[in-house]
């Protein structure tokens, strides 16, 4: 997912795609146990995605600060 996908959508939206994340990489992990990871790529791309959205919302919330 792109920055700028990601930073078109709010603050709720962020955290709910974030945490549709986290839970896709803790299957994905259990998957990877089990032995059956199909692309194993896919993780850095999510925790990357995880990555950026947390950094746009701390950008955000300093933003505010500052103001």
């Amino acid at each position: 997912m792109k920055i700028k996908e990601l930073s078109n959508l709010t603050n709720e939206d962020l955290v709910a795609k974030e945490k549709q994340l986290k839970k896709d990489l803790f299957d994905m992990e259990s998957h990877r146990q089990m032995g059956r990871v199909e692309k194993p790529a896919s993780f850095r791309n999510l925790r990357r995605d995880i990555a950026r959205i947390l950094t746009i919302l701390t950008e955000r919330s300093t933003q505010g600060k500052k103001s």
